[in-house]
């Protein structure tokens, strides 16, 4: 099965880069280059790719905002990987929070790009683990027993279904990916989701992830 993939980047020798190295791939197809997030947005829509690789800094709209702008549009069956130079926790969040499947930095290798582009086709997410780390920078691991004390809590306050929607939002899924997870629509999808933030005392997605590597329950 081929898969189809948008590059969206705003330097024309980063596209031809990433264009040799998937053309060079058999079971992908490289159907289409954006230099700027309009153009990507209007891409997508136009040929519906399984993969958008998106750059975060880009003229006239970024590719956080033209992220947000795929994923709000139901007929796409998009999914983003956000691949970009700068490590900056708040790219992070907003790319999580816009719907992106994933972050990669440009300095991975070719292989873990064609590794990251697969997972995400296939339904997956992908964080850099360098990206990651970032995130949890400066947390101290938990003690056993604060790991334990810190996941019932989370039990406790939890509806079962909430808990679930939680190990969703830990490996970066929408909440349309939530709601096709589940066989729930997607607006409940996006109930549960502001429901498990609210009783947690958490500001966004990305710190509901690094809440539930902390404790433990992260798939």
């Amino acid at each position: 099965m081929t898969i189809t993939v948008l590059l969206a980047d705003d330097q024309a020798l980063v596209r031809s880069g990433l264009r040799m190295l998937l053309d060079a791939e058999a079971d992908f197809q490289v159907v289409a280059e954006a230099s700027d997030g309009r153009e990507a947005v209007e891409l997508a829509a136009q040929y519906r790719p399984d993969v958008a690789v998106m750059d975060v800094r880009m003229p006239v709209l970024d590719g956080i905002a033209a992220t947000e702008r795929i994923m709000a549009d139901q007929r796409n069956r998009t999914r983003v990987l956000v691949l970009t130079t700068f490590d900056v926790e708040v790219d992070v969040q907003r790319s999580l929070n816009a719907g992106a499947a994933g972050f990669l930095l440009k300095d991975a290798s070719a292989d873990d790009l064609v590794r990251a582009i697969n997972t995400v086709a296939a339904g997956g997410s992908v964080i850099d683990p360098h990206v990651l780390r970032r995130l949890l920078k400066g947390l101290a691991a938990p003690t056993v027993p604060a790991q334990d004390a810190q996941r019932a809590h989370i039990e406790e306050t939890l509806t079962s279904r909430e808990l679930e929607v939680l190990r969703l939002v830990a490996r970066g899924l929408t909440n349309q990916e939530i709601a096709a997870q589940l066989t729930i629509s997607p607006a409940t999808a996006k109930t549960h989701v502001s429901n498990v933030l609210t009783k947690l005392d958490l500001r966004d997605r990305v710190h509901a992830t690094v809440l539930a590597h902390e404790a433990g329950i992260a798939p």
